[in-house]
């Protein structure tokens, strides 16, 4: 099967810009606070986005592929599995593709079903952490003592930890 024959039935799928990530922020954002899920071609790593779509990124590191012909075919093909998967894909995540074994030498149709499976896996994971987080959240404000609520009408910022309202040094000092 060539090069063409692939795309054709694809041909509306695309990769446009907006469907990738770009900065390093986005990736360092991903790695500090995403979901990760491993399988034997690839670890995805997800976080939500707040966008209305999903976006790619790949990480293929030069300390394991010297070849760069090596590193850039490992790209392509997960390129590929991501453009033409990305209807099956959860929206809103940002999705870091990082290859699972070193050395690896991956084929598109496997690469394209375990990525399906592995951002599902890490799509939820991420949803159940971030749904554990409100609830912490609510959790805590509910277990704040009800003497702190008088003070929360007081002008400036509400104290973050719920505790009494620290006391000013500036106007205890009266004469």
């Amino acid at each position: 099967m060539g090069t063409n024959e692939k795309s054709r039935g694809a041909a509306r799928a695309k990769h446009p810009r907006a469907a990738r990530m770009r900065g390093l922020v986005d990736f360092q954002r991903a790695y500090r606070e995403g979901s990760r899920a491993k399988g034997s071609i690839l670890t995805v790593v997800a976080r939500a986005n707040g966008l209305d779509r999903s976006r790619l990124g790949l990480s293929v590191g030069r300390a394991i592929w010297k070849s760069a012909v090596r590193r850039n075919r490992i790209r392509r093909i997960f390129r590929e599995a991501f453009r033409l998967e990305q209807t099956r894909l959860p929206l809103g995540f940002d999705f870091v593709l990082i290859p699972a074994a070193p050395k690896l030498e991956p084929e598109l149709a496997p690469t394209r079903e375990e990525l399906v499976r592995l951002a599902r896996k890490a799509a939820a994971r991420a949803e159940e952490r971030r749904a554990h987080a409100i609830a912490d959240a609510r959790r805590a404000s509910d277990a704040a003592p009800d003497s702190a609520a008088p003070n929360s009408a007081a002008p400036g910022p509400a104290p973050v930890a719920p505790a009494p309202a620290p006391v000013d040094p500036r106007r205890e000092s009266a004469p």
